[in-house]
């Protein structure tokens, strides 16, 4: 298939990479944009096994370890949507390349810090790259693969890289802090970055640019605030506790920055979020949804992966073999629903893949106080299918409702909605472990919250996701 413009960006309808003849299916692209993806991911996860001997080694106080973790976090999800806008306005490609060229530098200067405060540093600028990464890599498979069949099967091998590199990291790096020590947790990023970049550069056709895209600074400026005080709130709500003064005041500045981006946005002559964009049922339901399983999916690998190594006494490499049910079955359910969609639809697969996540987790709730671990590994996989079969019908749902020229705002704001999820299922799963009479107790609620909320994600899915492409 040859490669293609973003719709409505002012280019030709197909545009290949001189010299690179490409077929029915080019794996070239989907190969490139999938490693990006991949690093961004995977670095959301591997570094919890790590933090412990990161801490020791460097001298690390509570809060620098802190730092060294939500730190990333935060910074990605903050300029997700400034990512995206950028992309839209000075082509996908070029802020693409640069995200990885920054994350992949990042990583380096991680591997070399000889402090806490280096490291803090140098994650912080790690989320920066992922943030550009991110919105473009959804654009990018857009403009290559125009076709929705192709689309779909792009998309959920896009997909499938989520669920792998989040849950495949505590196994991950648990193998390397073991073997080759922490700082592999982060060179391991260079090759991949490398090869990336070259993938992008030679196989990838230029994006167009929008100069109408203007870019709006207070009303980024405002959003970054907004998500980013939101993310710690819930970051810290698991550890602090819903009262705590730092927990209340950072949500007070939170609604205040989002209460300050609504002013802007109605003001202003070209809003960071185009108003048709928000209202398209497509959009705002699509990325709510997207919100919804992450946090259940998210919330269960994090109070499963405390539970294994506080009520089951199991190792770093221990938890991480103990989750892998749940990745196993990502890479499957993605491909799988990028085939049938051509035939049925997304409708179908994403509300399906919600019941069956919600099935798995309510079993796990229904199991008893100490079930054995073979009885987990069922809702495990059922978890970790569900998902995966249901992000690429919703991905490609937001992607195909994207006005023209905003491709890579609709991919940020899909998965600024899905960050968020993940923050708020580990925040709500770490106070349920704290405030339980038991561990047992709170992760059954935990479990029981998640379910409630693929549950919800059938029905808004019911409605927002359109039965055919």
């Amino acid at each position: 298939m040859p490669f293609a413009e973003a719709a409505g960006g002012g280019g030709p309808a197909s545009a290949a990479v001189p010299g690179r003849g490409a077929g029915p299916w080019s794996r070239a692209p989907l190969l490139a944009v999938c490693a990006g993806y991949f690093m961004v991911i995977l670095d959301v996860t591997v570094i919890n096994v790590a933090v412990p001997v990161v801490g020791r080694e460097l001298s690390a106080s509570l809060t620098g370890i802190q730092w060294i973790t939500d730190g990333y976090t935060m910074v990605f999800a903050g300029l997700l949507l400034t990512g995206g806008a950028l992309g839209d306005r000075l082509g996908n490609r070029r802020v693409f390349c640069t995200g990885v060229a920054v994350f992949t530098v990042s990583s380096a200067a991680c591997a070399l810090a000889r402090d806490a405060p280096a490291l803090v540093a140098a994650r912080l600028a790690e989320g920066l790259g992922a943030a550009l990464i991110v919105p473009g890599s959804l654009a990018l498979l857009k403009q290559a693969y125009p076709l929705p069949a192709a689309r779909s099967r792009a998309v959920g091998l896009w997909g499938s890289m989520a669920g792998i590199a989040a849950s495949a990291g505590p196994l991950l790096g648990g193998l390397l802090v073991s073997t080759v020590g922490w700082r592999w947790v982060f060179l391991v990023n260079l090759p991949v970055g490398v090869a990336c970049l070259v993938l992008t550069l030679r196989h990838v056709a230029p994006s167009p640019r929008r100069a109408d895209r203007a870019l709006d600074w207070p009303a980024q400026c405002a959003v970054v605030a907004a998500v980013a005080l939101l993310t710690a709130v819930l970051n810290e709500a698991g550890r602090r506790g819903w009262t705590d003064p730092a927990v209340l005041a950072g949500a007070g500045l939170a609604l205040l920055a989002a209460a300050a981006f609504t002013v802007r946005e109605r003001l202003a002559r070209a809003p960071a979020i185009p108003p048709r964009m928000l209202r398209s049922l497509a959009v705002g339901g699509g990325s709510l949804t997207g919100l919804l399983f992450n946090f259940a999916f998210y919330g269960m690998v994090f109070t499963a992966s405390l539970s294994f190594q506080h009520q089951r006494g199991y190792s770093a490499l221990g938890t991480g073999l103990a989750l892998f049910p749940a990745v196993a079955t990502t890479m499957f359910a993605s491909v799988l629903s990028g085939r049938l969609a051509r035939r049925t639809g997304d409708r179908p697969l994403v509300v399906s893949g919600m019941l069956l996540g919600a099935l798995g987790l309510a079993g796990w709730a229904a199991a008893g106080p100490d079930p054995a671990y073979p009885l987990l590994v069922a809702p495990m996989m059922a978890a970790g299918f569900g998902t995966s079969f249901a992000l690429t019908g919703t991905t490609t749902t937001v992607m195909a409702a994207a006005p023209p020229g905003c491709s890579g705002t609709a991919s940020a704001l899909f998965n600024t909605a899905r960050q968020i999820g993940s923050a708020a299922g580990v925040a709500l799963g770490g106070t349920l472990l704290a405030t339980a009479a038991d561990q047992g107790r709170g992760l059954r609620l935990s479990m029981a919250a998640g379910a409630l909320a693929y549950l919800t994600a059938a029905a808004l899915a019911l409605r927002c996701v359109p039965r055919k492409s």
